[in-house]
């Protein structure tokens, strides 16, 4: 009789071992589900940024070239710097690469919204166009939605559980 209670209960601790494992596993794979469907919508954001460092870089080359630098050490300099073409090479190069983040940013922000757009709660999709496309901080989502911060996020983690993320073919 002792034997067979030894057996059960020690089949007893592997059932429950192995169902932890699985509770386990399956919370893991959930958590990097939403994180991967946070990676996607923040893909956008990184393109955002990228775009306004281009744009910024773009600026920085024109002032540098309408404003040279002046060097007032009393000695003789040449003046004559006609030659543009290095600074214009590298200003098309800089253009160029500003046009493709802007087409990215484009591409990226109808691929987002249209997914957000197949959500079926108004709040849910809400949050996520002012968290993820307007790019607004938690607190100013609260305040514009009339909700407490801690609802905001109730409804991000729903949406979030909600999103689907377009599948590469």
């Amino acid at each position: 009789m002792r034997i067979c209670d030894k057996c059960n209960k020690e089949t007893e601790i592997i059932i429950q071992e192995e169902a932890i494992a699985r509770d386990e596993r399956g919370e893991t794979e959930g958590k990097k589900k939403i994180k991967e469907k946070k990676e996607y919508l923040k893909e956008y954001e990184r393109v955002v940024r990228q775009m306004e460092r281009s744009e910024l870089k773009i600026k920085e080359m024109r002032l540098g070239r309408m404003i040279p630098a002046i060097v007032n050490d009393g000695m003789p300099h040449a003046s004559s710097n006609n030659d543009l073409s290095g600074y214009a090479a590298l200003l098309e190069q800089e253009e160029k690469r500003y046009m493709r983040c802007r087409y990215q940013r484009i591409k990226i922000c109808r691929e987002i919204t249209d997914r957000i757009e197949e959500l079926s709660d108004e709040d849910e999709k809400d949050v996520l166009m002012y968290r993820y496309i307007k790019l607004m901080k938690w607190v100013d989502i609260a305040d514009k939605m009339e909700l407490s911060y801690k609802g905001v996020h109730k409804i991000h983690g729903r949406a979030l559980d909600h999103f689907t993320i377009k599948k590469k073919t």
